[in-house]
Protein backbone atom coordinates (compact mmCIF):
# COMPACT_ATOMS: atom_id res chain seq x y z
CA UNK A 1 0.00 0.00 0.00
CA UNK A 2 1.33 3.47 -0.93
CA UNK A 3 2.25 5.62 2.04
CA UNK A 4 0.28 8.85 2.49
CA UNK A 5 2.48 11.95 2.28
CA UNK A 6 2.42 15.31 4.04
CA UNK A 7 4.22 18.61 3.46
CA UNK A 8 4.57 20.86 6.55
CA UNK A 9 5.46 24.53 6.00
CA UNK A 10 6.73 26.86 8.76
CA UNK A 11 9.51 29.43 9.05
CA UNK A 12 11.16 27.89 12.13
CA UNK A 13 12.16 24.32 12.88
CA UNK A 14 14.72 22.93 15.36
CA UNK A 15 17.48 23.64 16.05
CA UNK A 16 16.04 27.12 15.47
CA UNK A 17 14.31 28.34 18.61
CA UNK A 18 10.54 28.80 18.51
CA UNK A 19 7.48 27.18 20.03
CA UNK A 20 5.85 26.54 16.66
CA UNK A 21 8.95 24.78 15.38
CA UNK A 22 9.16 22.62 18.47
CA UNK A 23 5.58 21.33 18.21
CA UNK A 24 6.05 20.86 14.46
CA UNK A 25 9.06 18.64 15.15
CA UNK A 26 7.02 16.45 17.48
CA UNK A 27 4.03 16.27 15.14
CA UNK A 28 6.19 15.44 12.12
CA UNK A 29 7.76 12.56 14.05
CA UNK A 30 4.29 11.38 15.01
CA UNK A 31 3.23 11.32 11.36
CA UNK A 32 6.40 9.42 10.43
CA UNK A 33 5.72 6.88 13.19
CA UNK A 34 2.22 6.45 11.76
CA UNK A 35 3.63 5.51 8.35
CA UNK A 36 3.53 8.82 6.46
CA UNK A 37 6.13 10.18 4.08
CA UNK A 38 7.02 13.51 5.69
CA UNK A 39 8.57 16.64 4.17
CA UNK A 40 9.20 19.83 6.16
CA UNK A 41 9.81 23.09 4.33
CA UNK A 42 11.41 25.66 6.61
CA UNK A 43 14.29 28.18 6.81
CA UNK A 44 17.70 28.35 8.45
CA UNK A 45 21.11 30.02 8.33
CA UNK A 46 22.16 27.76 5.44
CA UNK A 47 20.34 26.23 2.50
CA UNK A 48 20.36 22.45 2.73
CA UNK A 49 18.30 19.29 2.46
CA UNK A 50 18.35 16.62 5.14
CA UNK A 51 16.83 13.21 4.43
CA UNK A 52 16.53 10.04 6.44
CA UNK A 53 14.28 7.44 4.87
CA UNK A 54 10.85 8.97 4.31
CA UNK A 55 11.62 12.01 6.52
CA UNK A 56 12.96 15.09 4.71
CA UNK A 57 13.74 18.61 5.92
CA UNK A 58 14.29 21.31 3.27
CA UNK A 59 15.81 24.54 4.61
CA UNK A 60 15.87 27.83 2.73
CA UNK A 61 18.67 30.21 3.66
CA UNK A 62 17.62 33.29 5.67
CA UNK A 63 19.85 35.37 7.89
CA UNK A 64 20.97 38.87 8.75
CA UNK A 65 17.67 40.57 8.06
CA UNK A 66 15.58 42.86 10.20
CA UNK A 67 12.42 41.12 11.41
CA UNK A 68 9.92 43.54 9.87
CA UNK A 69 6.90 43.05 7.62
CA UNK A 70 9.08 43.18 4.51
CA UNK A 71 11.25 40.36 5.89
CA UNK A 72 8.23 38.15 6.56
CA UNK A 73 6.75 38.95 3.14
CA UNK A 74 10.00 37.85 1.50
CA UNK A 75 10.05 34.60 3.50
CA UNK A 76 6.39 34.02 2.53
CA UNK A 77 7.24 34.33 -1.17
CA UNK A 78 10.29 32.08 -0.92
CA UNK A 79 8.36 29.36 0.92
CA UNK A 80 5.57 29.55 -1.65
CA UNK A 81 7.96 29.26 -4.57
CA UNK A 82 9.91 26.40 -2.99
CA UNK A 83 6.70 24.50 -2.14
CA UNK A 84 5.52 24.74 -5.73
CA UNK A 85 8.75 23.05 -6.87
CA UNK A 86 8.70 20.05 -4.49
CA UNK A 87 6.90 16.84 -5.55
CA UNK A 88 3.19 16.58 -4.85
CA UNK A 89 2.04 15.49 -1.39
CA UNK A 90 -1.38 14.19 -0.40
CA UNK A 91 -1.63 16.81 2.34
CA UNK A 92 -0.23 20.31 2.83
CA UNK A 93 -0.15 21.64 6.41
CA UNK A 94 0.54 25.36 6.81
CA UNK A 95 1.31 27.09 10.10
CA UNK A 96 1.26 30.81 10.91
CA UNK A 97 4.92 31.83 10.65
CA UNK A 98 5.21 33.86 8.49
CA UNK A 99 1.77 35.51 8.75
CA UNK A 100 -0.86 34.64 6.14
CA UNK A 101 0.91 31.40 5.22
CA UNK A 102 -2.59 29.94 4.85
CA UNK A 103 -2.96 32.00 1.66
CA UNK A 104 0.19 30.45 0.22
CA UNK A 105 -1.10 27.03 1.27
CA UNK A 106 -4.31 27.60 -0.63
CA UNK A 107 -2.42 28.18 -3.89
CA UNK A 108 0.01 25.31 -3.24
CA UNK A 109 -2.82 22.86 -2.57
CA UNK A 110 -4.76 24.02 -5.63
CA UNK A 111 -1.71 23.80 -7.93
CA UNK A 112 -0.62 20.41 -6.59
CA UNK A 113 -4.18 19.07 -6.24
CA UNK A 114 -3.47 18.31 -2.58
CA UNK A 115 -5.59 18.50 0.54
CA UNK A 116 -4.92 21.42 2.89
CA UNK A 117 -5.03 21.73 6.68
CA UNK A 118 -4.18 25.04 8.32
CA UNK A 119 -2.65 24.80 11.80
CA UNK A 120 -3.70 28.10 13.38
CA UNK A 121 -1.12 28.89 16.06
CA UNK A 122 -1.82 32.64 15.86
CA UNK A 123 -4.73 34.35 14.16
CA UNK A 124 -3.50 36.71 11.46
CA UNK A 125 -3.95 39.45 10.50
CA UNK A 126 -6.26 40.06 13.47
CA UNK A 127 -3.43 40.06 16.00
CA UNK A 128 -1.25 42.65 14.23
CA UNK A 129 -2.89 45.77 15.78
CA UNK A 130 -2.69 44.10 19.21
CA UNK A 131 1.08 43.83 18.72
CA UNK A 132 1.35 47.59 18.20
CA UNK A 133 1.77 47.37 14.42
CA UNK A 134 -0.02 50.18 12.63
CA UNK A 135 -1.86 48.77 9.64
CA UNK A 136 -4.17 51.09 7.64
CA UNK A 137 -7.81 50.10 7.99
CA UNK A 138 -8.14 49.40 4.28
CA UNK A 139 -5.18 47.04 4.30
CA UNK A 140 -6.50 45.25 7.40
CA UNK A 141 -9.83 44.63 5.68
CA UNK A 142 -8.05 43.38 2.57
CA UNK A 143 -5.75 40.98 4.44
CA UNK A 144 -8.56 39.76 6.69
CA UNK A 145 -10.74 38.99 3.68
CA UNK A 146 -7.80 37.26 1.97
CA UNK A 147 -7.05 35.17 5.06
CA UNK A 148 -10.65 34.13 5.70
CA UNK A 149 -11.19 33.21 2.07
CA UNK A 150 -8.10 31.00 2.15
CA UNK A 151 -9.24 29.39 5.42
CA UNK A 152 -12.65 28.61 3.94
CA UNK A 153 -10.93 26.69 1.16
CA UNK A 154 -9.12 24.44 3.67
CA UNK A 155 -10.27 20.90 4.29
CA UNK A 156 -9.74 21.49 8.00
CA UNK A 157 -8.54 24.23 10.33
CA UNK A 158 -6.85 23.13 13.56
CA UNK A 159 -7.14 25.76 16.28
CA UNK A 160 -4.99 25.45 19.41
CA UNK A 161 -7.68 26.71 21.78
CA UNK A 162 -11.42 26.88 22.27
CA UNK A 163 -11.35 30.67 22.30
CA UNK A 164 -9.61 30.65 18.92
CA UNK A 165 -12.16 28.24 17.46
CA UNK A 166 -14.96 30.48 18.70
CA UNK A 167 -13.28 33.51 17.12
CA UNK A 168 -13.02 31.68 13.80
CA UNK A 169 -16.62 30.43 13.74
CA UNK A 170 -17.94 33.85 14.71
CA UNK A 171 -15.92 35.20 11.80
CA UNK A 172 -17.82 33.02 9.35
CA UNK A 173 -15.91 29.73 9.37
CA UNK A 174 -17.93 26.52 9.11
CA UNK A 175 -17.76 24.94 12.60
CA UNK A 176 -17.57 21.50 10.99
CA UNK A 177 -14.22 22.43 9.46
CA UNK A 178 -12.71 23.70 12.71
CA UNK A 179 -11.07 21.26 15.13
CA UNK A 180 -9.51 22.13 18.49
CA UNK A 181 -6.27 20.29 19.25
CA UNK A 182 -4.19 21.84 22.04
CA UNK A 183 -0.44 22.22 21.88
CA UNK A 184 1.81 20.32 24.29
CA UNK A 185 4.93 20.73 26.44
CA UNK A 186 8.55 20.19 25.42
CA UNK A 187 9.59 16.56 25.20
CA UNK A 188 12.47 17.32 27.58
CA UNK A 189 9.96 18.10 30.34
CA UNK A 190 8.25 14.73 30.24
CA UNK A 191 9.08 12.24 33.01
CA UNK A 192 11.95 9.97 32.13
CA UNK A 193 11.16 6.37 31.26
CA UNK A 194 13.98 4.94 33.39
CA UNK A 195 12.14 4.74 36.67
CA UNK A 196 12.55 8.43 37.50
CA UNK A 197 10.64 9.03 40.70
CA UNK A 198 11.94 12.50 41.50
CA UNK A 199 9.55 14.67 43.44
CA UNK A 200 9.46 18.34 42.51
CA UNK A 201 10.73 20.84 45.07
CA UNK A 202 8.35 21.74 47.91
CA UNK A 203 6.03 18.75 47.50
CA UNK A 204 6.86 17.06 50.78
CA UNK A 205 3.81 16.90 53.04
CA UNK A 206 3.46 17.47 56.74
CA UNK A 207 2.99 14.36 58.82
CA UNK A 208 -0.61 15.38 59.42
CA UNK A 209 -1.22 15.44 55.63
CA UNK A 210 -2.44 19.03 55.78
CA UNK A 211 -0.74 19.93 52.50
CA UNK A 212 2.70 20.88 51.23
CA UNK A 213 5.28 21.99 53.73
CA UNK A 214 4.95 25.73 54.31
CA UNK A 215 7.76 27.79 52.84
CA UNK A 216 8.91 28.84 56.31
CA UNK A 217 9.26 25.15 57.22
CA UNK A 218 11.54 24.66 54.24
CA UNK A 219 13.77 27.46 55.47
CA UNK A 220 14.49 25.40 58.59
CA UNK A 221 16.40 22.92 56.42
CA UNK A 222 19.29 25.34 56.69
CA UNK A 223 19.56 26.10 52.97
CA UNK A 224 19.30 29.51 51.37
CA UNK A 225 15.93 29.34 49.65
CA UNK A 226 13.88 31.84 47.71
CA UNK A 227 10.20 31.65 46.82
CA UNK A 228 10.61 31.83 43.06
CA UNK A 229 8.03 33.44 40.78
CA UNK A 230 9.09 32.21 37.34
CA UNK A 231 8.39 33.53 33.85
CA UNK A 232 9.96 31.19 31.31
CA UNK A 233 9.85 31.58 27.55
CA UNK A 234 9.25 34.25 24.95
CA UNK A 235 8.50 37.77 26.21
CA UNK A 236 7.10 39.14 22.98
CA UNK A 237 4.91 42.04 21.96
CA UNK A 238 1.78 40.24 23.21
CA UNK A 239 3.29 39.61 26.66
CA UNK A 240 3.38 42.77 28.82
CA UNK A 241 5.71 42.89 31.80
CA UNK A 242 4.73 46.14 33.55
CA UNK A 243 2.19 44.58 35.94
CA UNK A 244 4.75 41.98 37.00
CA UNK A 245 7.40 44.62 37.73
CA UNK A 246 4.87 46.73 39.63
CA UNK A 247 4.02 43.72 41.81
CA UNK A 248 7.72 43.01 42.33
CA UNK A 249 8.18 46.57 43.50
CA UNK A 250 5.32 46.23 45.98
CA UNK A 251 6.82 43.06 47.47
CA UNK A 252 10.50 44.04 47.45
CA UNK A 253 10.75 45.72 50.84
CA UNK A 254 8.63 43.47 53.06
CA UNK A 255 9.25 40.14 51.32
CA UNK A 256 12.90 39.83 50.30
CA UNK A 257 12.49 36.03 50.19
CA UNK A 258 10.28 36.36 47.09
CA UNK A 259 12.20 36.61 43.83
CA UNK A 260 11.02 37.09 40.26
CA UNK A 261 13.01 35.23 37.62
CA UNK A 262 12.61 35.72 33.85
CA UNK A 263 14.22 33.07 31.64
CA UNK A 264 14.13 33.54 27.87
CA UNK A 265 14.22 36.38 25.38
CA UNK A 266 11.90 38.22 23.00
CA UNK A 267 10.93 41.69 21.86
CA UNK A 268 10.22 42.93 25.41
CA UNK A 269 13.18 41.27 27.14
CA UNK A 270 15.64 44.13 26.57
CA UNK A 271 13.01 46.67 27.61
CA UNK A 272 12.38 44.64 30.74
CA UNK A 273 16.09 44.72 31.58
CA UNK A 274 16.24 48.51 31.22
CA UNK A 275 13.11 49.01 33.32
CA UNK A 276 14.38 46.67 36.03
CA UNK A 277 17.62 48.68 36.23
CA UNK A 278 15.77 52.00 36.24
CA UNK A 279 13.59 50.93 39.15
CA UNK A 280 16.47 49.27 41.01
CA UNK A 281 14.54 46.02 41.54
CA UNK A 282 17.02 43.67 43.18
CA UNK A 283 14.34 40.99 43.55
CA UNK A 284 14.09 40.57 39.76
CA UNK A 285 16.59 38.34 37.94
CA UNK A 286 17.00 37.88 34.20
CA UNK A 287 18.49 34.76 32.61
CA UNK A 288 18.94 33.77 28.96
CA UNK A 289 17.39 30.62 27.51
CA UNK A 290 18.88 27.58 29.23
CA UNK A 291 20.11 24.39 27.51
CA UNK A 292 17.45 21.76 26.93
CA UNK A 293 19.32 19.48 29.30
CA UNK A 294 18.45 21.91 32.11
CA UNK A 295 14.89 22.66 31.05
CA UNK A 296 13.13 20.47 33.58
CA UNK A 297 15.41 21.66 36.37
CA UNK A 298 14.66 25.29 35.51
CA UNK A 299 10.92 24.74 35.32
CA UNK A 300 10.83 22.82 38.60
CA UNK A 301 12.78 25.62 40.30
CA UNK A 302 9.72 27.88 40.10
CA UNK A 303 7.25 27.80 42.98
CA UNK A 304 4.64 29.43 40.77
CA UNK A 305 4.70 30.22 37.05
CA UNK A 306 3.53 33.45 35.42
CA UNK A 307 1.89 33.76 32.01
CA UNK A 308 1.30 37.24 30.62
CA UNK A 309 -1.05 38.19 27.78
CA UNK A 310 -2.50 41.45 26.57
CA UNK A 311 -6.16 41.79 27.45
CA UNK A 312 -7.22 42.06 23.80
CA UNK A 313 -5.47 38.96 22.41
CA UNK A 314 -7.98 36.40 23.67
CA UNK A 315 -8.67 33.96 20.84
CA UNK A 316 -5.69 35.19 18.85
CA UNK A 317 -2.87 33.32 20.64
CA UNK A 318 -2.50 30.49 23.19
CA UNK A 319 0.88 30.58 25.00
CA UNK A 320 2.63 27.18 25.08
CA UNK A 321 4.31 28.03 28.40
CA UNK A 322 1.08 27.01 30.16
CA UNK A 323 1.59 23.35 29.23
CA UNK A 324 5.21 23.43 30.37
CA UNK A 325 4.18 24.69 33.81
CA UNK A 326 1.43 22.08 34.10
CA UNK A 327 3.83 19.28 33.16
CA UNK A 328 6.02 20.02 36.20
CA UNK A 329 2.96 20.51 38.42
CA UNK A 330 3.34 24.19 39.19
CA UNK A 331 0.54 26.60 40.09
CA UNK A 332 -0.01 29.06 37.24
CA UNK A 333 -0.95 32.72 37.45
CA UNK A 334 -2.26 34.30 34.25
CA UNK A 335 -2.00 38.05 33.97
CA UNK A 336 -4.44 38.60 31.16
CA UNK A 337 -7.99 38.03 29.88
CA UNK A 338 -10.26 35.68 31.82
CA UNK A 339 -12.04 34.34 28.71
CA UNK A 340 -9.04 32.85 26.89
CA UNK A 341 -7.98 29.20 26.63
CA UNK A 342 -5.24 29.64 29.22
CA UNK A 343 -7.70 31.02 31.77
CA UNK A 344 -10.20 28.27 30.99
CA UNK A 345 -7.63 25.53 31.59
CA UNK A 346 -6.47 27.10 34.85
CA UNK A 347 -10.07 27.41 36.04
CA UNK A 348 -11.16 23.97 34.80
CA UNK A 349 -8.40 22.25 36.78
CA UNK A 350 -8.18 24.79 39.62
CA UNK A 351 -4.50 25.06 38.79
CA UNK A 352 -3.91 28.67 39.79
CA UNK A 353 -5.32 32.17 39.46
CA UNK A 354 -6.17 34.83 36.88
CA UNK A 355 -5.33 38.51 37.34
CA UNK A 356 -6.16 41.24 34.79
CA UNK A 357 -3.40 43.30 33.26
CA UNK A 358 -2.75 46.43 35.31
CA UNK A 359 -3.82 44.93 38.65
CA UNK A 360 -0.40 44.82 40.30
CA UNK A 361 -1.90 44.83 43.79
CA UNK A 362 -4.04 41.83 42.86
CA UNK A 363 -1.01 40.00 41.49
CA UNK A 364 1.02 40.75 44.61
CA UNK A 365 -1.84 39.44 46.76
CA UNK A 366 -2.06 36.18 44.76
CA UNK A 367 1.71 35.66 45.05
CA UNK A 368 1.57 36.21 48.82
CA UNK A 369 -1.30 33.71 49.08
CA UNK A 370 0.76 31.01 47.40
CA UNK A 371 3.79 32.03 49.46
CA UNK A 372 2.11 31.82 52.86
CA UNK A 373 -0.88 29.49 52.41
CA UNK A 374 0.44 25.96 51.93
CA UNK A 375 -3.08 24.56 51.43
CA UNK A 376 -3.75 27.00 48.57
CA UNK A 377 -0.40 26.21 46.94
CA UNK A 378 -0.81 22.45 47.24
CA UNK A 379 -4.40 22.53 45.92
CA UNK A 380 -3.19 24.42 42.83
CA UNK A 381 -0.28 21.99 42.53
CA UNK A 382 -2.69 19.05 42.47
CA UNK A 383 -4.83 20.79 39.84
CA UNK A 384 -1.77 21.53 37.70
CA UNK A 385 -0.60 17.92 38.04
CA UNK A 386 -3.99 16.60 36.84
CA UNK A 387 -3.93 19.00 33.90
CA UNK A 388 -0.39 17.94 33.07
CA UNK A 389 -1.63 14.38 32.69
CA UNK A 390 -4.23 15.53 30.14
CA UNK A 391 -2.17 17.85 27.93
CA UNK A 392 0.42 15.35 26.74
CA UNK A 393 1.99 15.05 23.27
CA UNK A 394 0.66 11.58 22.45
CA UNK A 395 -3.01 12.59 22.79
CA UNK A 396 -2.75 15.67 20.59
CA UNK A 397 -0.62 13.90 18.00
CA UNK A 398 -3.06 10.98 17.88
CA UNK A 399 -5.94 13.42 17.28
CA UNK A 400 -3.92 15.15 14.57
CA UNK A 401 -3.09 11.96 12.69
CA UNK A 402 -6.70 10.77 12.82
CA UNK A 403 -8.00 14.00 11.32
CA UNK A 404 -5.29 14.01 8.66
CA UNK A 405 -6.15 10.46 7.58
CA UNK A 406 -9.83 11.39 7.47
CA UNK A 407 -9.03 14.39 5.24
CA UNK A 408 -6.92 12.46 2.71
CA UNK A 409 -9.11 9.35 2.88
CA UNK A 410 -6.30 7.07 4.07
CA UNK A 411 -7.21 4.08 6.25
CA UNK A 412 -5.82 3.91 9.75
CA UNK A 413 -2.36 2.42 10.01
CA UNK A 414 -1.93 -1.07 11.42
CA UNK A 415 -1.26 -1.03 15.19
CA UNK A 416 2.43 -0.67 16.03
CA UNK A 417 4.59 1.50 18.20
CA UNK A 418 2.94 4.70 16.99
CA UNK A 419 4.02 7.95 18.63
CA UNK A 420 6.98 6.26 20.31
CA UNK A 421 9.17 9.23 19.47
CA UNK A 422 6.50 11.81 20.21
CA UNK A 423 5.09 10.37 23.42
Amino acid sequence: MTKPSVLFINRVYPPQRGASGRVLRDLARGFADDGWRVTILTTGPDRRKESEGDFTVIRLRTRGRKRDLFYFALIWLRLLWAALKVPRHDLVVTMTDPPLLVVAGKHIARFKKSHHIHWCQDLYPDILPCLGLRIPAGQMRFFTKLSRKAMKSCDKIVAVGRCMAKKLTRGGMDPRRVAVIPNWPDQELLPRQDGDTRKPRKIRKLENASGARPFDELLKDGTDRKFRVLYSGNLGRAHPYETILDAAGMLAADHPEIEFVFVGDGFNFTRLAHERARRGLENVRLLPYQPLSRLREVMESGDIHLISMKQDVSGLIVPCKLYAALTVGRPCVLIGPDDCETAQVINDFKAGSIVPQGDAAGLAAVIKTFRFDSDAWFAAYEGATKAGQVFVPAESIRAWVKRARDVVGAPAAAPHDQYSKAA
